[in-house]
């Protein structure tokens, strides 16, 4: 008899243990599945301009962090990354300008209907802290002697919209003539400005706000009757092989989630 109560004992302890063996792996299994992310192991190319690398490389941590995609970033000039979008090696598309992007639009290259514009981009004139040239206005990139830096009109964004903003002021010929060194990013031209290698350079204003530029320049505004104000437009590729992980990157960086990310590195904000 009392063998018999043993093994029912043993038996009962078993049955419960077994029991709360599977509640515990029940319970398990939820976690499990929370854990994969909706772009977990996928991933799109991002074609940007370079003078958006502050934002850009924050606004895709942030992206891969919250969706698990693998966001391969390339940064040049705008019509650089044009190229790069004609031959197919593109899922998104952020030039400096517009104009990059309606030249897209008229030639099939990205939906015309995922185009939405991110922020305004606004032209100023860069000059080293201590300002050697006394620069204080358009008609002074003019003067004869100042030593300029531009963008190369067929390179970065910059480059195309100081050649007009220029030619707008009737100084073209001028600044032409004092123009030193021709760059192919805008990037570069923060660089010559703050090594004190040139006098002045025309950037965008955002730039002011990155670390390399601390305490190393000063930022004269260009009146805006003068100025040539653009706005930064973002666009799906016709060619992407994942136009679901292209679309949710591009309707998160134009995101009131994303907007908080713009300003803080010297952006506006547009309406799209």
């Amino acid at each position: 008899m009392k063998k018999v109560c043993a093994f029912i004992i043993i038996m009962i302890l078993a049955i419960t243990l077994a029991g709360s063996g599977c509640a515990e792996k029940g319970a398990s299994t939820p976690v499990l599945e929370n854990q994969g992310k909706e772009f977990e192991g996928r991933q799109i190319t991002v074609c940007s301009g370079a003078g958006l690398i502050k934002p850009m490389t924050e606004l895709i941590g942030n992206f891969e962090n919250e969706t698990g995609a693998d966001v391969e970033v390339r940064y040049g000039g705008s019509a650089e990354i044009f190229g790069i979008l004609t031959s197919k090696e593109c899922d998104v598309f952020i030039p400096g300008d517009y104009y990059y992007t309606k030249q897209a639009m008229d030639r099939n290259y990205v939906f015309n209907d995922s185009v939405t514009n991110l922020t305004l981009h606004i032209p100023v004139i860069a000059v080293p802290d201590k300002n050697p040239a006394n620069i204080s206005g358009l008609e002074d990139l003019a003067k004869p002697g100042v030593k300029l830096a531009l963008g190369d009109p067929n390179g970065p964004a910059i480059g195309r919209v100081s050649e007009a903003i220029c030619e707008k002021a009737g100084i073209l010929p001028e600044v032409e003539n004092n123009t030193i060194v021709r760059t192919a990013t805008v990037n570069q031209l923060l660089i010559y400005v703050v090594s004190e290698e040139v006098d002045a350079a025309i950037i965008w204003e955002d730039m002011a706000n990155w670390g390399e530029a601390s305490g190393k320049l000063k930022i004269i505004q260009i009146p805006e009757k003068q100025n040539k104000i653009k706005t930064i437009p973002t666009a799906v590729s016709v060619y992407t092989e994942d136009p679901e992980l292209a679309k949710a990157f591009n309707t998160y960086i134009a995101g009131e989630e994303a907007e908080k990310t713009w300003e803080k590195w010297g952006f506006e904000p547009c309406n799209s």
